[in-house]
């Protein structure tokens, strides 16, 4: 799970793109933290990098599949 300390530099928001799931090797349409959906798993990534293939990590039987999720957007000003 994703932590922080100074949460006055968070903001809340409701954009669409926290909801999208992404396949492994997709690219990064934002720069931040996915976590997979399944097993909890996250990893930083930078805007157009692409998110780890499949063979990156593996699940156990039965934990679902890889997809990865935005968690925290860095935003650039």
């Amino acid at each position: 799970m994703a932590q922080y300390k100074y949460g006055d530099y968070l903001h809340h928001s409701d954009h669409s793109a926290y909801d999208t799931r992404h396949a492994p090797g997709s690219p990064a349409g934002n720069a931040g933290i996915y976590r997979c959906v399944s097993c909890g798993d996250e990893i930083g990534i930078a805007k157009g990098h692409t998110l780890p293939p499949q063979n990156h990590h593996q699940h156990a039987p039965g934990v679902g599949k890889i997809e990865s999720q935005l968690l925290v957007f860095a935003q650039q000003k």
